[in-house]
């Protein structure tokens, strides 16, 4: 586990790879990409430095975010059990789907007990819920731009990578609640309203060492910004980790270095410091 040493790095290393989380980390207060990434984009292209952004949305939302200027940039979604470049999967990791069944039981059993939640079973195609209320939907959209509404989540015909559970009373209150899963699967909370269950084999950090043995780069010429739980393995791969001002207090613990809040264009404002752009 990394200790928190120093704010101010020193600069211009020889960075190659430079992974970023997207909610509370990259993101503006809004929810929106940084008006200054695009020029940075191309900056970073013209070093060869590969961008990459990581996070538990879905890849067809990332894609959507990144429309248009995405050429080269390897996106890690779904908390790394899929990853993606120029349109190309690299590598996935689905889930056995008898696994899958038992955890949308096991939410709707939370759900009959008075819980405010609802499943999201992540397929490579589409997310898939069965709740449908506009609450719900509404914030199921903002991290899955392709999702349908089904009658069974445990009958859909796709190759399933997540499970994601929503829990509008708070996520790290009810994640005990699938502690049954938590021998077998990765559980882990990856939002104050959001748990997602994976594969043991599946995280941030495993997509990024893979990354890293691909590119022929080791974790020196590496940079990884994070704010939430599901960012500690992620934050490990990279000898340049920050935590954003707003990070989660284990989160500030783990990395390196710190970066400013995301409300301040933390990590654009990092990522030219460092390189001296």
């Amino acid at each position: 586990m990394h200790t928190r040493r120093d704010t101010r790095p020193p600069a211009h290393p020889d960075i190659r790879l430079i992974v970023t989380d997207m909610d509370g980390t990259l993101l503006d207060a809004d929810g929106g990409v940084p008006a200054g990434l695009w020029p940075l984009l191309k900056e970073l292209r013209r070093r060869s430095i590969v961008f990459s952004p990581a996070s538990g949305r879905q890849y067809a939302t990332l894609a959507h975010l990144f429309e248009g200027a995405d050429e080269g940039m390897v996106y890690i979604a779904e908390n790394g059990a899929l990853v993606v470049r120029d349109g190309v999967e690299l590598s996935s990791d689905p889930l056995d789907p008898a696994v899958s069944a038992r955890l949308v039981t096991r939410v709707r059993e939370l759900a009959a007990k008075g819980g405010d939640v609802g499943v999201v079973v992540c397929g490579k195609r589409s997310a898939y819920t069965e709740r449908d209320d506009d609450a719900f939907l509404a914030e199921v959209a903002k991290y899955y731009r392709a999702h349908r509404v089904v009658d069974d989540a445990t009958a859909v015909d796709d190759e399933i990578i997540k499970v994601a559970v929503l829990d509008f009373g708070g996520a790290e209150e009810s994640a005990p609640a699938l502690a049954e899963f938590s021998g077998t699967h990765r559980v882990v909370v990856s939002g104050k309203h959001w748990i997602d269950v994976m594969n043991r084999t599946t995280d941030k950090g495993v997509a990024v060492r893979r990354l890293q043995r691909d590119m022929g780069i080791g974790p020196e010429q590496t940079m990884a910004f994070g704010d939430y739980l599901n960012d500690l393995e992620m934050l490990d791969t990279a000898d340049w980790s920050f935590a954003m001002a707003n990070a989660h207090p284990d989160i500030l613990r783990r990395a390196r270095h710190t970066a400013p809040a995301h409300t301040e264009d933390g990590v654009l404002r990092t990522i030219k410091n460092v390189l001296g752009i």
